[in-house]
This record gives C-alpha cells, sequence and structure tokens, in this order.
C-alpha cells in the first residue's frame, strides 16, 4: 500500500536539512519580494541572500503559495499515492492553510487530503513536519496521522525579541500609530505565536531586559524535548551565546541548538530579532 505522503510550505525550517529528502516531503515555496524583485524560498532565496538582500533597508514582503502551486503539488503527489497531510504555518498569519484547502478541491473523491494548521511557524512548524513524516513511515491512516499531529500543536511555543517595529508593521501586527510611538520611546517589541496568532506580549527597552524575559519564559516549563535559540544572520552573536548559557545554567537546561531564523520568519520579525522556541516534553503538558 502506497504510504502517505507529508506536504508543508516553505515556511517550516528544518533543524536537519537532510530531512526533507530522506522523508520525502513535499515543500511548497513562499515567494518573498524586494521592491520589484520576486523570490522562491529555499529555491532562489536561502537565509545568506536574504539578509544580505536586507541589509539594503528595503522591508520585504510574504506571498504564501497560491491555490494553483498546492494543486499542482497535490496532483503530482497523487501519482504515487492516495492520502496526503498537508501541514502549514498558522492560519492566523497568513492566508496559506486556506489556498492549501481550497487545492483540494482538485482532487475531491479520489485522493484524501487532511490540511493542518499548526498554529506556529518556522521550527515549530519543522518540529511538527518532522513528526508527521516519521510517523507516516509506521501507519497506514492519514486520519490517525493527522488526529495525532494536532494534539502536538500546544506542545511548540515560541517567543521573539525585535528591534524593529517596521517588520510587524508591515506584516500588520501592530499599527503605524504603535509603530511610531514605540521608536519613540525606544521600546521593543518581544512577541509571542499564542493560539496561531503572532502577539506582543510586552515590551522591553534592552536586550539585556530581554534575555531576562527569555529566562523567565523558560523556566516555566518543567520538561522540554528540544530548544532553539533562533537569531539573525549566518553567525550567533554574543547575545545568543549569553542567553544559551543563561539557560543552561539557571535552568539547568542542556546547550540550545542555534539556527539563524529563516526569511518567512524574518519577514514579521525583522533582520536585527532573537527567538526561543520550545517543543515541551509529552508528559509535562
Amino acid at each position: 500500500m502506497n504510504k502517505i505522503r507529508i506536504v508543508t510550505d516553505s515556511s517550516a525550517h528544518f533543524l536537519d536539512p537532510t530531512l526533507v529528502a530522506r522523508y520525502k516531503i513535499t515543500v511548497v515555496p513562499n515567494t518573498i519580494t524586494f521592491s520589484d524583485q520576486r523570490f522562491r524560498e529555499g529555491i532562489d532565496m536561502d537565509a545568506a541572500s536574504f539578509f544580505r538582500l536586507a541589509s539594503s533597508g528595503s522591508i520585504p514582503t510574504l506571498i504564501p503559495p497560491t491555490v494553483e502551486q498546492f494543486a499542482s503539488a497535490y496532483a503530482a503527489l497523487h501519482r504515487e499515492t492516495d492520502r496526503i497531510l498537508s501541514i502549514h504555518v498558522s492560519r492566523a498569519m497568513n492566508a496559506t492553510c486556506d489556498n492549501a484547502q481550497k487545492a483540494t478541491l482538485s482532487l475531491a473523491g479520489r485522493c484524501t487530503i487532511h490540511v493542518l494548521d499548526s498554529m506556529t511557524a518556522s521550527v515549530g512548524l519543522g518540529m511538527l513536519v518532522e513528526m508527521a513524516a516519521r510517523l507516516a513511515e509506521t501507519t497506514d491512516s492519514v486520519e490517525q496521522l493527522a488526529r495525532t499531529i494536532r494534539k502536538q500543536v500546544g506542545s511548540v511555543y515560541s517567543v521573539f525579541y525585535t528591534e524593529s517595529f517596521a517588520y510587524l508593521q508591515r506584516a500588520g501586527l501592530v499599527s503605524e500609530s504603535q509603530a511610531i510611538l514605540g521608536d519613540m520611546l525606544g521600546i521593543k517589541p518581544f512577541v509571542t505565536i499564542e493560539d496561531g496568532e503572532m502577539l506582543a506580549m510586552e515590551k522591553v527597552r534592552t536586550r539585556a531586559q530581554a534575555t531576562d524575559r527569555f529566562v523567565e519564559f523558560a523556566a516555566e516549563f518543567a520538561a522540554t524535548d528540544r530548544t532553539v535559540i533562533l537569531h539573525a544572520g549566518m553567525t550567533p552573536n554574543e547575545h545568543v551565546y549569553q542567553l544559551r548559557e543563561r539557560l543552561s545554567t539557571e535552568l539547568g537546561w542542556p546547550p540550545c541548538l542555534l539556527a539563524p531564523y529563516n526569511p518567512s520568519l524574518a519577514t514579521y520579525i525583522g533582520t536585527d530579532a532573537l527567538g526561543l522556541v520550545v517543543q515541551q516534553r509529552e508528559e509535562s503538558a
């Protein structure tokens, strides 16, 4: 029997890039625009090229995959399987899930396609997709697989600190007046993904205060499976290492994985941000 195939979008950030080929995960690319230039995330643009272009000061825009792109991806997979689990960036953040859902109609009655809202993004989405890909090796029921992954959605937590309101404003997460006032007062946003929405949970004035908030947030978890610090650019700076050291010394965590965040997340949090992603251990949930 043909196995279940997994589809996601390029918002998913895989800590192990070999997973995509190993499990034959289909990744439908977002489009990132800089002025009149358009790039397919993960094909024409990676993190390094994104940060290089963003250094010019131009604020990019993210365009989610279209209905037609998803329909084409599903049609290609239907040659191999009649069961697809399609897991995507939070519906509250952009139209990816809705476009994927509309595309399922092109194979209605011929292929079972479950579209799952991860209610997260970036590494959090990647964690859920990786889990689905592993489990798809051992189950024949796409319905059961979807239920299992849906239960895990609440185990992934993400918080971010960003130096500027500009990207949050461009993404429609804060108003122009909020952005202007924040910049005037020297306030920096501390953002979380809650119930699928990216929300400003509080504001800080310095990176030192932001590090304190990260540690306070992390202290709420009794046990974790994976923890990742996401940083701007391709090389971690001193603030990244300071946060990792504090999480280890104050909370007893093993050293967190470090990774540059991907272009799609950068269109929300900007080019000078810091993030922490925690996958809570199931028995402590």
